[in-house]
């Protein structure tokens, strides 16, 4: 039976970036698991098993739209070193979580570090990549 919206779902997958790079993989661990059109994962890796039967292999390219969106580039921005603290050595593709006084927090990735500025980058990493997923469907019930 096609599998449909409201259906718990069990899959293996690989996602490769357009050079080949594996970003992640559920091979080496246990199942993914989700329900069908709850909105759990990245709408095109939703798209790519409505439909399939239980046993289907899929292999899917999802533009960034249908992923994580493109990049936005309001959410690069720069800071004066000087605002870093002493244990952090900061080197581009760090990842760091910011937080401000209200206790709000924002994952931020270091792109570029000079003598005098560190540029921060809040966009999900995999924003504005064109994401290609092989999707082996388990179960669904």
């Amino acid at each position: 039976m096609p599998i449909k919206d409201g259906d718990a779902v069990r899959v293996h997958y690989t996602g490769t970036l357009q050079d080949g790079f594996v970003f992640d993989s559920s091979r080496e661990r246990d199942p993914l698991e989700f329900t069908l059109g709850q909105g759990q994962l990245i709408p095109g890796f939703e798209s790519a098993v409505k439909g399939r039967e239980v046993g289907d292999t899929v292999t899917v390219e999802i533009a960034p739209e249908n992923a994580y969106g493109n990049a936005d580039p309001e959410l690069i921005f720069t800071v004066d070193r000087a605002q870093v603290p002493d244990h952090i050595s900061p080197v581009v593709g760090l990842p760091l979580q910011l937080s401000n006084e209200e206790g709000g927090r924002m994952d931020v990735t270091i792109t570029e570090v000079t003598d005098t500025e560190i540029t921060l980058d809040a966009n999900h990493p995999l924003a504005g990549k064109t994401l290609t997923f092989e999707i082996e469907i388990l179960e669904a019930k």
